[in-house]
């Protein structure tokens, strides 16, 4: 099984669709077997969804992340949690162990451009 993390400096980023790296984890029998952090090339928002699915990943964790990109995940049959925020790596042990604490709920919606807003995702924020 494959696991990704939205990634940066060694945490879970708090914008799915901003993320410029993704932390895959290769899991098998519960177990972190090897770990490696790709660069998204620029790709954003939908396409991201296609990025992962191509690398093979089946699980996300992330902080926020919008409704599109949401319905992309799900359409790529990839399993989203939400709402983390804090070390990537005690992350995916957190959710191998069942023990993660996520937010389902956690949503990010956009304005339009120039418009700044606040979006809560469990205790991180994006200011656009």
């Amino acid at each position: 099984m494959k696991i990704a993390v939205t990634y940066e400096n060694g945490g879970v980023f708090q914008h799915f669709g901003h993320s410029e790296q993704f932390k895959i984890y290769q899991v098998e029998e519960g177990n972190v077997v090897s770990s490696e952090v790709v660069e998204t090339d620029g790709n954003g928002h939908g396409a991201l969804a296609g990025f992962l699915k191509g690398m093979g990943v089946e699980t996300l964790i992330c902080g926020g992340i919008g409704g599109g990109a949401r319905n992309a995940l799900s359409e790529a049959g990839i399993q989203l949690y939400p709402g983390v925020s804090g070390d990537a790596d005690q992350a995916v042990e957190a959710l191998l162990k069942g023990t993660l604490s996520y937010n389902p709920d956690t949503m990010c919606s956009h304005h339009h451009e120039g418009e700044e807003h606040d979006c809560n995702h469990g205790g991180g924020s994006c200011h656009h």
